[in-house]
């Protein structure tokens, strides 16, 4: 329960940067970041998997809310939330997992919290990208599309991260 603010503010902040500010952004039609899988990514490693999914779909309804978009967040937010944990065993320690704490560069570690984000992120932008696109006759076109805004996302979800945890313990 003591964590229960800086999570709601986090899922404030990253739905509120989504839908003002990189939802306006036009760099390019290939370049649409999507940093509210943020939210999903630092949760608590000792989240119990029905809260995880119950977070996810709240960020996806909110986000399809916002965009007007029927379920596409929804369906690629929850896939994220279902696969979270898998990604984090696979990814870490089981004595890790165990004690808790904040997914961060400071409790996996660089490389691994890295490998994470970027596993987490493609996974949403291709089954997002894919369902909005909904036509295999444009494939390379939504190929470029996951691919570089899953760069820019990454990027962006780094920061806030990197942000986020910067005042945290390690085993919070």
């Amino acid at each position: 329960m003591y964590r229960t603010l800086p999570y709601f503010s986090l899922f404030l902040v990253t739905v509120l940067l989504q839908v003002f500010l990189f939802d306006n952004l036009t760099i390019s039609i290939y370049l649409n970041p999507l940093v509210y899988v943020a939210f999903i990514a630092l949760l608590p490693l000792d989240t119990p998997p029905v809260v995880v999914l119950l977070a996810g779909l709240a960020a996806g309804v909110a986000m399809d809310f916002a965009m007007g978009i029927a379920g596409v967040n929804t369906i690629s937010t929850l896939l994220v939330a279902f696969m979270r944990g898998t990604l984090l065993s696979l990814l870490s320690r089981r004595d890790d997992l165990r004690e808790g704490g904040v997914p961060s560069v400071a409790r996996l570690g660089r490389r691994t919290f890295l490998i994470y984000l970027v596993v987490l992120i493609v996974l949403h932008h291709a089954v997002f990208f894919l369902l909005e696109a909904l036509s295999w006759a444009h494939l390379t076109h939504t190929l470029l599309r996951i691919a570089a805004s899953s760069a820019v996302s990454t990027a962006f979800v780094w920061i806030i991260a990197r942000i986020f945890t910067a005042k945290l313990p390690v085993r919070v």
